[in-house]
């Protein structure tokens, strides 16, 4: 096991790390976005992040760049998008900066976003790793698991460009969810974050 994690820790590319991010998630932010993705959202705001060979290689000097921008009390957490960090080439490394996190900062949130969806690619069984090319396996499922376990947030669901609205908080299309995990998983059903705006002057709503 010891060596899978450290051969999963040089396997990913990443386009950039964004030490004060304000726009991914609540608060300063550390975001991490990595590359690889076979969504291929039409207007995507990232589309060069699509090619898993994109930027540079993720290593353990990465991981420690990113550990060290986060211990500032004023950053909030860290985000995780991309690119896809949920497609198996990702997802390892990906779960052991998380483990990282959350034994270092237990503190900060975490949030990532996916274009798969919750219920029907990412909680069902065979499901997500067959249309992701993975091997399909209970441990495979387990890794995916051990991902979301580690979450505080997960914003699901393609980039919609016929439902784009710019004035949404953290997210890029109408369709898109800000999912709380934890509470989801405590009840075994989805729970939502109540809808942010950008501009809650223009929509009437409350933006906290």
């Amino acid at each position: 096991m010891q060596q899978k994690e450290s051969e999963d820790a040089v396997s990913m590319n990443y386009a950039e790390i964004k030490k004060t991010d304000v726009a991914n998630g609540p608060g300063i932010r550390v975001s991490l976005f990595v590359s690889g993705c076979t969504h291929r959202c039409r207007g995507c705001f990232n589309s060069e992040a699509w090619d898993f060979d994109y930027g540079q290689e993720y290593t353990e000097e990465t991981e420690r760049e990113i550990l060290q921008a986060l211990a500032p009390d004023y950053i909030r957490g860290l985000s995780v998008l991309g690119g896809e960090p949920m497609e198996p080439e990702n997802r390892g490394t990906v779960l052991r900066l998380l483990r990282a996190v959350r034994k270092q900062f237990p503190g900060k949130d975490i949030w990532c976003y996916t274009g798969y969806g919750y219920e029907k690619d990412l909680l069902c069984r065979g499901t997500f790793s067959e249309q992701a090319k993975g091997d399909g396996t209970e441990a495979d499922y387990a890794e995916t698991m051990e991902v979301l376990r580690m979450l505080d947030v997960l914003v699901d669901g393609e980039f919609v460009e016929g439902q784009k609205n710019l004035s949404l908080a953290f997210r890029g299309s109408e369709n898109q969810r800000l999912i709380d995990v934890q509470a989801s998983l405590r009840q075994g059903e989805t729970i939502c974050r109540r809808t942010e705006k950008l501009f809650p002057a223009l929509s009437g709503e409350a933006y906290g």
